[in-house]
C-alpha cells in the first residue's frame, strides 16, 4: 500500500466511490459503496468513528477537505482507496475557538506541551473495514514523517462514544472538555509521535558503526570508495579530534546515519563568493571589523552600510543566542532517552515529546534581529529572485574569530531521511564557541530535509563557485516560536526589526492602523501578527481582507488551487507585508499557517506590482518585498474576453470583473498548501535570448507551483521585455505575433524568479560549462537554453557605381555577404522595443518629422508597420520612401492580393513612393557612410539614388553574427541554423536550442520544416515539457519511444499569427495553422482546400476571410479593417468547429451573415 500526503484533495474523485451519499460533496463524496463496508449498528451499539460517527459529523457540521492542512489518502497497487484522513490545525466539535485552543489544552493535561506547532487535529477518518487497523497507523506514520515538526495528534468524539477497535489503537485518552456550542462534554484523546516515528539518538561515532553505514553510503554513491579505499569512512571515525567530529544516528542498536563535521572553514573563499554581510561573514565581531567603505567611497554614493550598521555591537548579540539556545539544548538533553538509546550513550540532546520545551528567559537581541530580517527581505525574497546588484567593489573586512563549522559529510537511510534536524542539537553542542552550521553542495544535488532547514545564501555576481552555500544559526533550533495578533507594545520591536528595510515606514503605518482602528481609513478590516521567540519579535505580517476577489477570480486561474465557492468572502485575505528573521526561515510556513488560523483565513494573495510604473515602489499600496514569496505559489492570468460594453449595455458583465486596472502577477497560498513541500530544483538553468521561446520556456518552468526552480538565468542584451511600458505608437513600428504583450509580462512577473543578466552572450565554453557574457562576464550553467532567434542586419551594399548604369543582373549579389563596417547613427534595424525607442528619440531629436526623407528598406510586414507609424509621427508621405529589396520567394508577406491591393492604394493617397526590386548599392556615393545622407540602388531596368535624412533596414532576418561565432567557436553543429534533433538537442547533451534559430538535423529529410514554421510560444512550452521529464518526480517516467519514431519530427498545432496596424490605418490579423508557405491561389487550387467565407471590403476596411478545411475545422482568419477590433477574441476562433460557431457555413451560404465583425 501506498500513502499520499495531499495539499489538494487528490483522491476525493476516487473516494467519492466509496461511502455513502450522506456526506457533502468534497469530503468522500460517493459511488462503489462495496468498497466500504458499513458496520452493524444496532439501536443499543456504541457506532464506530472510523466507519460512521465521523461521516455523520461531517453531515451535521459540514466540513469540508478544501480548508484541511493536510489529507493523506491510503490506496493499493491498483490505485484502489483503502484509506483517508484529514488534519486540521484548530479542534473540531467547536470544543474551542480556533484562535484561542492552546491554553485550553495546556490545561487539560500539563505533561502534554501542545503548542501549534507541534499539533494537529484528526478531524476525518475513514477505511475499508478489514484493513482498518493498519490504515490507521500507516496513515499516523505518514502524517509524523511528513510533518517533522508535530509530536502530538488529537482527536476529539463525544464522551458516550467509544473509539472502537480502530482508533484505540493509536489513540490515548486525556481527559473530558465541554463544547461552546453543545450541551454535552467531548472526549479527548491523543497520539503521540514517539510510538510511531520516535525522534533519532543521536550519538558520537565509533568504528564498530562502518558495517551499519556503508551499506548506505553504497546505496547512494560509490566513488568515495574508490577515492579513499573500502574503510575509508572506519579511518574518518578513527581520525576525530577537537576539530573534527563524527556522529551517527541510531534506531535499536543500529547506526541509520553519519554526519561528518570540521570546525575549520575556508572563510576568505566563502566571504569572496558569497554575500555573508548580515551574518557578519559567519565570524565573532572584532573592533578591528570593516564594515561600510572609506568616506571617499561613501562620499561617491555607495550604499553599502544599510546591511552592515547593525553588526557593530553583536558580539554580546552572538552570546545571548547561543545562551538561549543552548538553554534549551541543555534541558532537553535532560528529557527521557528513548528506548532504542543504550543509556551508556546517553549524550544526544534528545527530548521526548512529553517533556517541556526549555523556559527561554534570555532576550535575542533587537540589533540582532533587525541585521537578520535586512537579509532577509532585501536578500532572500528577492536574493533568491535575482542576482544581489553590486553597486561597489567594497566587501566588508571580518578580523574576528571563525563562528562556523561545516557539514563534511552527510548520508542518512531514507526511512529516517525525514528527521534528520535531530542530529542538530547534538552537534551544535560539539562546538559550543560556534553559531553557524554550514553546509555547500553542488547545484545538481536535490534538497535534502536537512538543508531545507538551512538558509540559502546568495552568491555575488562575479562568482563561479560550482556550489550552493547553506547556513543554520544555532538559534534556529529553538522551537518556542510563538505567533500572535499584534499589540502597541510590539511597536518598539518592530521598528527595531524593520528598521533596515525600505518600506518600513508602510509597515510601522499599518502596525499603528491596526493598533488604533484594526481597519484602514475606509473600512477594510486589517490585522497585523507577529513571530515572538523568547520574548523577542522576529517577525511582522500585515493583512487585509482581499475587497477585489471578483476580481481576482475572474482574471487569475485561482480555481487552479482552490475551489472558490467552498470559500467564503471574508476568509479571503491579502498579504500586505512579510518580514521574518531569517534564522527562523525555515518557520515561514508555519508563520503563514497561524496567520490563517487566527486570522480566520483559507487564503492569502500577494500582488507584485510591475515595478517600472512611475510614481511606484512596488505597488500603488506600497506592499513590501516579502521574503514569504517562494513559500507561496504563482497564479496564473486567465485570458480574457473582449467585450463590447457599450453595446452589451445592461448584459455586460460587473465593473469589478471588466474593469482594467494595473495589471500585476498574483502570488497565492491557502490551508492545503501550508504543509504541502515544494521540490526545490537547483540545477543551474541559462536561457540565452528573450526571444518569445525563452519567455514561454520560463513561464511554463515559473508555474509549475509544486516546484520551486531557484537557478533560472536569462541572458539578454536588453534584460526582460515588457519592464518598460511604452507607449502605443512604439508599438505599430513592428508586428506582432500575438504571444506576449506588456500587460502579458506584468501578470507573470519574471523578474520575481529568474535571474537576468543583461549582456550578449559572447562566447560557449562546453568544457567548463561557462557562458561568457560581454566578453568579460562569465554565467556557469547546467542546462543551456538557446533561443536568440533571428534578427534583421545591417545590409551590405553592392558596392556598384550607378553613374555606370548597372542593373541587377550585372550586380554581384550581396546578400550572404557581411557589413562589418561602422553602423551610420542615422541607421536603424528594429528587433525589438528598445530599438524602437531609439529610433523613436533619434526622429524626434533631429526634427525629421518636420522635415527629411526617410528610407525603409525591406519587404517584410514589419517595413508596411513603419511606414504608419512614421505617417502618424506626422512625417509627410512624400518624405517617405518604401525601397522592397527583390523577393527571395514568390510569397509575398501579406499573401493574399486583395489585401495588397488596398494597402497599395493606400500608400499612394499617402504619398509614400514606392521601389521594387531595388538592390542597395551605396551610401554617401561610396564615401564615409557616417551619417548616410544619400542611398543609391540598382533595379532590373535603371539604377536610382534618394537623399536621406533616416534609414531603417528589414532585410531578411538572420543569426547574429557575434552568436553564430559562439556556436561555431564551441563546435556546435551549424548549418545556417543551429542543428537540432526533434527533442531540441543539440550535438551536446546539455545544450537545448529552440525557435527561428535553429533547424532539424538533415537526417530527418524535412529541410522546408524549421521551428520559424510553428507557433513559437508552443515551441517554448514544449522545450520545458521536454525538460520536466529531468526534474518532477510526480511525472510518469518517459516510455522510450521506438527507434524509428526518432526520424520524424515534432508537429505543432499551435496557430501562427501575425497583425499589426498598416499604412491607411488598417488593422490587420492573420491567423493560420503551421505549414509550408504557399500562395494563396494555389492553396484555393487544391481539390480537398474546403471553403472560405469573406465579408466586406478591404479597400473599405471592412475584410474578414475566414477559411474552412474540408474537416469543417476554422483554418485561417483574415482581418482587415480601419476599425480597432478585439484581436484575441477573433484568435479564439482558430481550430474551432463551424457548428460551435453556430453553424456558421449554413447561415453564410443563406445570406444571414453580411458581416463578420458584427
Amino acid at each position: 500500500m501506498k500513502c499520499d500526503c495531499e495539499g489538494v484533495a487528490d483522491g476525493t474523485d476516487v473516494l467519492e466511490g466509496i461511502l455513502p451519499v450522506l456526506l457533502p460533496p468534497l469530503i468522500i463524496p460517493c459511488a462503489v459503496v462495496a468498497k466500504l463496508q458499513e458496520p452493524d449498528v444496532g439501536e443499543n451499539d456504541t457506532p464506530s468513528p472510523h466507519s460512521w460517527y465521523l461521516l455523520h459529523v461531517c453531515n451535521s457540521n459540514p466540513f469540508h477537505r478544501e480548508k484541511a492542512n493536510l489529507a493523506i489518502t491510503l490506496h493499493n497497487d491498483h490505485e484502489e482507496i483503502m484509506a483517508q484522513a484529514t488534519f486540521l490545525d484548530y479542534p473540531n466539535w467547536n470544543v474551542t475557538k480556533q484562535d484561542d485552543w492552546v491554553s485550553v489544552f495546556q490545561e487539560l493535561d500539563s505533561e502534554i506541551p501542545c503548542t501549534p506547532l507541534n499539533t494537529l487535529f484528526m478531524h476525518l477518518f475513514v477505511a475499508v473495514d478489514e484493513y482498518s487497523v493498519g490504515c490507521c497507523k500507516e496513515i499516523i506514520r505518514t502524517v509524523f514523517k511528513a510533518v517533522p515538526d508535530l509530536h502530538f495528534i488529537f482527536l476529539i468524539v463525544p464522551s458516550y462514544m467509544s473509539l472502537g477497535s480502530t482508533l484505540i489503537t493509536v489513540f490515548n485518552q486525556v481527559g473530558n472538555i465541554p463544547s461552546l456550542v453543545y450541551d454535552e462534554d467531548f472526549t479527548v484523546h491523543v497520539c503521540h509521535r514517539h510510538s510511531h516515528y520516535p525522534q533519532l539518538y543521536i550519538r558520537k561515532a565509533r568504528v564498530e558503526d562502518h558495517d551499519d553505514l556503508m551499506p548506505i553510503f553504497l546505496h547512494h554513491d560509490t566513488i568515495l570508495k574508490e577515492t579513499y579505499g573500502e574503510y575509508f569512512l572506519a579511518e574518518l571515525i578513527e581520525a576525530q579530534d577537537e576539530e573534527n567530529h563524527a556522529v551517527v544516528c541510531e534506531v535499536e542498536g543500529v547506526a541509520v546515519g553519519f554526519m561528518s563535521l570540521c570546525s575549520r572553514v575556508n572563510l576568505q573563499l566563502l566571504h569572496e563568493c558569497f554575500d555573508l554581510g548580515p551574518f557578519h561573514g559567519l565570524c565573532t565581531p572584532h573592533p578591528s571589523d570593516v564594515l561600510e567603505p572609506s568616506p571617499e567611497l561613501s562620499a561617491q554614493g555607495i550604499p553599502d552600510t544599510e546591511l552592515r550598521s547593525s553588526s557593530q555591537d553583536s558580539q554580546k548579540i552572538v552570546k545571548e543566542l547561543r545562551e538561549t539556545a543552548s538553554m534549551e539544548a541543555k534541558e532537553s538533553t535532560q528529557g527521557k532517552v528513548t528506548e532504542e538509546a543504550p543509556k551508556e550513550d546517553a549524550l544526544a540532546p534528545v527530548q521526548s515529546e512529553s517533556s517541556s520545551e526549555a523556559e527561554d528567559t534570555e532576550q535575542l537581541s533587537q540589533d540582532y534581529s533587525t541585521e537578520f530580517t535586512a537579509y532577509s527581505v532585501s536578500n532572500t525574497s528577492s536574493a533568491s529572485i535575482s542576482l544581489p546588484k553590486e553597486t561597489s567593489s567594497f566587501r566588508p573586512i571580518y578580523r574576528g574569530a571563525s563562528a562556523a563549522f561545516c557539514i563534511q559529510l552527510f548520508c542518512i537511510d531514507e526511512k529516517y531521511e525525514a528527521r534528520s534536524l535531530d542530529f542538530m542539537n547534538f552537534v551544535f553542542s560539539l562546538f559550543p564557541d560556534k553559531d553557524f552550521c554550514i553546509i555547500s553542495l553542488p547545484h545538481l544535488t536535490p534538497e535534502f530535509v536537512l538543508v531545507q532547514n538551512f538558509v540559502k545564501i546568495v552568491p555575488f555576481n562575479n562568482c563561479t563557485l560550482d556550489q550552493d552555500l547553506y547556513v543554520f544559526h544555532r538559534a534556529g533550533l529553538l522551537k518556542t516560536i510563538n505567533i500572535r495578533l499584534a499589540t502597541v507594545s510590539d511597536s518598539p520591536g518592530v521598528e527595531n526589526l524593520i528598521s533596515t528595510l525600505m518600506l518600513n515606514r508602510s509597515i510601522l503605518e499599518d502596525l499603528k492602523k491596526y493598533n488604533e482602528a484594526r481597519r484602514d481609513p475606509d473600512g477594510t478590516p486589517l490585522q497585523a501578527f507577529v513571530a515572538e521567540v523568547a520574548g523577542q519579535v522576529v517577525g511582522i505580517a500585515v493583512i487585509r481582507n482581499e475587497m477585489d476577489i471578483e476580481y481576482i477570480r475572474s482574471h487569475y486561474n485561482i480555481e487552479d488551487f482552490i475551489y472558490f465557492s467552498h470559500h467564503q468572502r471574508e476568509e479571503h485575505g491579502h498579504l500586505y507585508h512579510f518580514a521574518l528573521n531569517p534564522i527562523f526561515r525555515h518557520y515561514t510556513k508555519f508563520f503563514l499557517k497561524e496567520i490563517l488560523r487566527l486570522g480566520f483565513k483559507s487564503c492569502l494573495y500577494y500582488p507584485v506590482y510591475p515595478q517600472s510604473t512611475e510614481g511606484k515602489v512596488q505597488s500603488p499600496s506600497a506592499h513590501s518585498l516579502t521574503s514569504a514569496l517562494h513559500f507561496l505559489v504563482p497564479v496564473r492570468p486567465r485570458r480574457q474576453i473582449v467585450y463590447p460594453l457599450e453595446k452589451l449595455g445592461i448584459n455586460a458583465p460587473s465593473k469589478e470583473v471588466s474593469k482594467d486596472p494595473l495589471g500585476y502577477a498574483l502570488n497565492h497560498t491557502n490551508r492545503k498548501l501550508t504543509l504541502e513541500p515544494k521540490i526545490t530544483v537547483n540545477a543551474k538553468i541559462v536561457v540565452v535570448g528573450a526571444s518569445t521561446v525563452g519567455i514561454s520556456f520560463l513561464e511554463t518552468l515559473v508555474f509549475c507551483s509544486h516546484l520551486k526552480f531557484s537557478n533560472l538565468t536569462l541572458i539578454s542584451t536588453h534584460g526582460l521585455p515588457g519592464k518598460k511600458l511604452l507607449g502605443t505608437e512604439q508599438r505599430k513600428f513592428l508586428a506582432s505575433d500575438h504571444c506576449f504583450n506588456d500587460k502579458d509580462h506584468a501578470l507573470m512577473s519574471l523578474c520575481s524568479w529568474v535571474n537576468v543578466v543583461v549582456g550578449k552572450m559572447t562566447a560557449i565554453d562546453r568544457a567548463a560549462k561557462q557562458v561568457i557574457v560581454s566578453r568579460e562576464d562569465i554565467v556557469l550553467y547546467d542546462h543551456l537554453i538557446l533561443c536568440t532567434g533571428q534578427q534583421y542586419q545591417v545590409p551590405c551594399p553592392t558596392g556598384a557605381d550607378i553613374s555606370q548604369h548597372p542593373t541587377n543582373r550585372e550586380v554581384a549579389h550581396s546578400g550572404l555577404r557581411r557589413y562589418t563596417g561602422p553602423v551610420p547613427c542615422n541607421h536603424f534595424t528594429l528587433n525589438n522595443e528598445e530599438d524602437c525607442l531609439k529610433a523613436l528619440t533619434w526622429i524626434r531629436n533631429n526634427s525629421i518629422t518636420a522635415e527629411g526623407n526617410v528610407i525603409v528598406y525591406g519587404n517584410t510586414i514589419d517595413t508596411y508597420t513603419t511606414v504608419e507609424t512614421l505617417l502618424n509621427l506626422g512625417v509627410r508621405g512624400s518624405y517617405i520612401h518604401l525601397v522592397q529589396h527583390p523577393p527571395t520567394s514568390i510569397i509575398t508577406c501579406i499573401n493574399n492580393y486583395t489585401v495588397e491591393g488596398a494597402l497599395e492604394d493606400a500608400l499612394r493617397a499617402a504619398g509614400v513612393t514606392v521601389y521594387h526590386d531595388a538592390l542597395l548599392a551605396q551610401w554617401n556615393d561610396g564615401l564615409d557612410p557616417n551619417p548616410i545622407r544619400s542611398a543609391s540602388f540598382t533595379t532590373p531596368t535603371k539604377p536610382f539614388k534618394l537623399p536621406c535624412s533616416v534609414f531603417f533596414s528589414f532585410c531578411e532576418k538572420n543569426v547574429d553574427y557575434e552568436t553564430f561565432k559562439a556556436f561555431n567557436d564551441a563546435c556546435l553543429v551549424y548549418d545556417g541554423r543551429l542543428v537540432i534533433d526533434s527533442n531540441f538537442h543539440t550535438n551536446d547533451i546539455a545544450i537545448r536550442a529552440a525557435g527561428p534559430l535553429t533547424k532539424f538535423s538533415n537526417r530527418y529529410y524535412c529541410n522546408e520544416w524549421t521551428h520559424s514554421s510553428f507557433n513559437s510560444k508552443e515551441i517554448g512550452f514544449q522545450l520545458a515539457a521536454a525538460m520536466l521529464n529531468l526534474f518532477d518526480p510526480t511525472l510518469e517516467p518517459a516510455t522510450e519511444p521506438p527507434a524509428d519514431l526518432d526520424r520524424l519530427i515534432p508537429m505543432y498545432k499551435g496557430a501562427k499569427i501575425k497583425g499589426g496596424i498598416l499604412p491607411g490605418s488598417y488593422h490587420y490579423l492573420h491567423v493560420a495553422k503551421p505549414a509550408i508557405p504557399t500562395p494563396l491561389e494555389v492553396q484555393m487550387a487544391q481539390p480537398d482546400f474546403g471553403s472560405e467565407i469573406v465579408t466586406g471590403n478591404a479597400r473599405h476596411g471592412t475584410y474578414f476571410r475566414i477559411h474552412i478545411n474540408k474537416y469543417k475545422m476554422v483554418e485561417t482568419i483574415t482581418c482587415f479593417s480601419r476599425a480597432p477590433f478585439p484581436a484575441s477574441n477573433y484568435i479564439r476562433l482558430f481550430g474551432q468547429h463551424e457548428q460551435v460557431l453556430n453553424n456558421l457555413c449554413a447561415r453564410y451560404e443563406d445570406g444571414l451573415v453580411p458581416d463578420l465583425y458584427r
